[in-house]
């Protein structure tokens, strides 16, 4: 499994903002703020062994984070998220109330529900939900 904890950005560009002055930063302030890691990104970056020297050559670990499954949790453990966008935050076609046109599905939905062993069923549902919210959103701004 190869993670990339900065697929936005390049690793030129990465390794542009990584060869700035770190100054008394610790390392994980100074990933948080130069490569604008998050602090679950920077700790596994740092759980994968140590930060290697240079820019090029930290952005290039960055961009590719080598994980390997060693097996599995038991049940216990299968709920994979916990929190995000609560049922207050959106209207029933899911859309976001402080942002319209934006909608949201599967586990960025605030769901701590054992789903017995639906949880892709759960959200491939509410992406359908969501896709036609948005369609309907659509079609109603256009045809203003």
């Amino acid at each position: 499994l190869v993670l990339d904890l900065r697929a936005d950005l390049s690793v030129e560009q990465l390794a542009e903002r990584l060869s700035r002055p770190r100054g008394k930063d610790s390392t994980a302030n100074w990933l948080r703020k130069a490569a604008g890691l998050s602090p679950a990104a920077a700790a596994i970056l740092r759980d994968i062994g140590p930060v290697p020297p240079g820019a090029q050559k930290l952005a290039l670990r960055i961009k590719g984070v080598r994980l390997k499954a060693t097996g599995v949790q038991g049940l216990e453990r299968a709920i994979s998220t916990a929190g995000g966008v609560t049922a207050g935050s959106v209207n029933g076609r899911l859309m976001l109330g402080a942002r319209p046109g934006v909608f949201v599905a599967g586990e960025m939905l605030d769901w701590d529900a054992p789903t017995g062993g639906y949880l892709l069923q759960a959200s491939f549902a509410s992406g359908v939900a969501a896709a036609n919210g948005a369609l309907a959103w659509l079609e109603a701004s256009t045809s203003d």
